[in-house]
Parts: structure tokens; sequence; C-alpha cells
């Protein structure tokens, strides 16, 4: 015979209130790997642009074209001379959500002759 009464749905109850914990900590690293993607491709971004920059090229067309497609949008990029150039990319965030700020990279190569 099976116990009855208070127990009855106890696991139930449980993993309702599990699963909203649950789905915070999945979001929230899936926050995180934004945060990762777009330090990554800021960093690349700005090599690429310092690159362009030691060569005469435009520098913020070199960081647009080695960045992904939803990054592009609200890219800043600013070089200064002796070959130093600064890139920031808006982070993107789960919808629904602000962006978490800015991911800040800077490159340096000395220009070339």
């Amino acid at each position: 015979m099976t116990r009855g009464g208070a127990e009855d749905g106890q696991a139930t109850v449980e993993l309702v209130a599990l699963l909203p914990c649950a789905a915070a900590v999945l979001a929230a690293l899936w926050q995180l790997a934004l945060v990762g993607h777009a330090e990554w491709a800021a960093s690349a971004a700005a090599r690429a642009a310092a690159r362009a920059h030691a060569v005469g090229a435009d520098p913020a067309r070199a960081a647009r074209a080695h960045l992904p497609r939803a990054l592009e949008r609200g890219v800043r990029v600013r070089s200064a001379a002796g070959g130093e150039v600064r890139v920031a990319v808006r982070i993107p965030a789960l919808p629904g959500l602000p962006s978490p700020g800015r991911a800040r990279a800077r490159a340096h190569f000395e220009p070339q002759s």
C-alpha cells in the first residue's frame, strides 16, 4: 500500500520550483557565451583593422569585414597615429534584455612605409 495525503504530488511541486532556476542558469550561461563571442570577434576585428591601418587602408572597413553580421551594427573603430587601433562592438543580449555593454579590443601594428 502507498502512503497518501501530504506527499502526493511532491515531486511535481519540486520540479515546477526547479524549472525556473534551471532556465535562469541556462540563460546566464548563454549570455556568457555571447559575451565571449563578442570579445573574441572584437579582438579579431582590431587585429585586422590595425593591419589595414598599417598599410594605409581603411581600418573601419577591415574591422567590419572581420566581424559577424550580427556584430557589425554599432561597431566603433578608432585609429591613432603610431598604428594603434581600438574596436568596440555591442554585446548581443538574449531577447527581451538590454545589451550588457560593449566588448573592446585594441591592436597595434607599426605603419609600413
